[in-house]
């Protein structure tokens, strides 16, 4: 399938868009703050894609400057999601601020048991895709996966775009009888295909050449947590491509991870205020 005709490069340019003519309130979280840090986050609203509220130590925040609004607080992974709830911002975005604790913190506040994050990257020739799963406790079990693929599914389409999931696995089907693991991973993407088929999502099962899937799907399923996370590490910071961040999946909330390394968090503010658009208009419907 030709990536022009999915949609996907239309949705980059759709999410520009919304977040302009959103300009969301997104908090995002900063500890140990630097230049690099808080001038992405200064970029973002000069662009006009949010009003950004640095959520963190105001005194290490200002000892750098900015002209951006801060929250001054020592647990920006806490505070995050209390404004979240209260609403007193549209969006979050969890910036330097500790995965675990903010993590941790939100699916408190909310009651949620467990979190599933769909990342947005970019390959290194501008080639648009979402993956899965992206936490290294996340997507290990076969009813972990289909819940995660059916909920960014979901997702995907809200963003007007049609899903097409490439599952992954360890190994080629001529791999089978080398290694117990490969062939567990195996069987597992080829079970996982067909349920997803059954529900009535296009999906294949590439075995392990991601570099086929990635001509054909826009929406990527990795074996498991772990080799999503490192699939996304060398995208974003060894192979020149990017993140643009992994937005938990939920409905009434929007909050999207992103990892400490790097620092460019532009285009993740522009993503959650993005989100938040699309939440408005969607709770508009409902009601």
């Amino acid at each position: 399938m030709d990536m022009e005709k999915n949609g996907m490069y239309a949705l980059l340019e759709a999410i520009e868009s919304r977040a302009r003519s959103n300009r969301a309130r997104v908090a995002m979280g900063i500890r140990d703050p630097n230049p690099k840090t808080l001038e992405s986050a200064w970029k973002a609203q000069e662009l006009g894609y949010a009003q950004v509220v640095l959520v963190g130590n105001k005194k290490e925040i200002d000892e750098i400057g900015t002209g951006l609004e801060v929250v001054d607080t020592d647990d920006p992974e806490k505070v995050l999601s209390e404004l979240l709830v209260s609403r007193k911002v549209d969006a979050a975005i969890r910036g330097t601020a500790k995965a675990s604790g903010a993590l941790s913190s939100l699916k408190e506040a909310l009651g949620m048991k467990r979190v599933c994050r769909l990342a947005l990257l970019l390959t290194a020739d501008g080639t648009p895709f979402f993956l899965a799963p992206v936490g290294i406790d996340e997507g290990n079990t076969i009813k972990d996966k289909l819940r995660m693929i059916v909920l960014g599914a979901e997702h995907i389409r809200r963003l007007g775009v049609e899903p097409v999931v490439g599952v992954l696995s360890g190994g080629r089907m001529g791999d089978i009888g080398r290694d117990r693991r490969v062939d567990r991973t195996l069987a597992d993407g080829e079970f996982v295909t067909g349920r997803i088929l059954e529900l009535g999502i296009n999906a294949r099962h590439y075995t392990i050449l991601i570099e086929d899937a990635i001509k054909e799907s826009n929406f990527i399923v990795a074996p498991d947590g772990i080799s999503g996370n490192l699939i996304f590490r060398t995208i974003a910071f060894l192979g020149g491509g990017d993140g643009l961040g992994a937005p938990i999946l939920m409905d009434d909330y929007v909050f999207v991870d992103t990892s400490r390394v790097g620092g460019h968090f532009t285009k993740a503010i522009m993503l959650a205020s993005a989100l938040s658009s699309l939440n408005k208009e969607r709770k508009k419907v409902i009601h």
